[in-house]
């Protein structure tokens, strides 16, 4: 029998008797046509947000991991924030004995230092007892828990200190430490070390 003509007459029953003849219905058991627009719009909508998701939680996992690690690495010194320890942590009167060293690290000399360091911790004062010398103290740079100071001599009556130098001070347990540098009108470098205590 023709498949054609059995679609349009019916088909046998089990007893091989013709089925009544009824009139042609398509048959759909599998669509071949794309579900309609709205679906495939949403689905692609889906798609697309979860992807605009997940792209946007690795992008902000990369930027922290960066982050993380600019910080253990530490960065550009601009951006990080000094730990500083307060200016009147500086500001007082000061006293305490000095060693001084040369080039190769020879003893030079001991002496006694009176330094007071006004309100701000901007400006300051010293006398080098031991020399009779004084001058005046300007501060020039702050680097953390130091502070660095320029001393310009004002007096030195038996000529036996140097013009300028530059004293590093930085908290310690029972006061500031402290790092006199200069040059001497030789050349030779010299630097003195030593704790200077409350004064007043």
């Amino acid at each position: 029998m023709d498949a054609a003509a059995e679609l349009e007459s019916g088909a046998e029953d089990r007893n091989g008797a013709a089925a009544p003849s009824t009139s042609a219905v398509p048959v759909q058991q599998v669509s071949l046509w794309s579900p309609p627009r709205a679906v495939q719009g949403s689905a692609r909508r889906r798609r697309r947000i979860t992807g605009l998701a997940v792209g946007t939680a690795a992008v902000l996992l990369i930027a922290g991991g960066a982050a993380a690690a600019w910080a253990l690495v530490g960065g550009d010194a601009e951006d990080v924030p000094d730990a500083a320890v307060p200016a009147e942590d500086f500001v007082g009167s000061w006293a305490g004995e000095m060693t001084q060293v040369d080039t190769e690290g020879a003893h030079v000399a001991d002496w006694h230092a009176e330094v007071r360091i006004e309100e701000g911790a901007e400006r300051g004062s010293t006398a080098w007892t031991t020399f009779t010398c004084s001058g005046t103290l300007d501060l020039t740079a702050t680097d953390n828990d130091r502070r660095v100071y320029t001393y310009t001599e004002t007096a030195d009556p038996e000529e036996r200190c140097v013009d300028a130098a530059e004293l590093t001070v930085w908290p310690v347990a029972g006061g500031l430490n402290a790092e006199w540098s200069s040059v001497t009108r030789e050349g030779t470098r010299m630097v003195s070390t030593g704790l200077l205590s409350d004064g007043s």
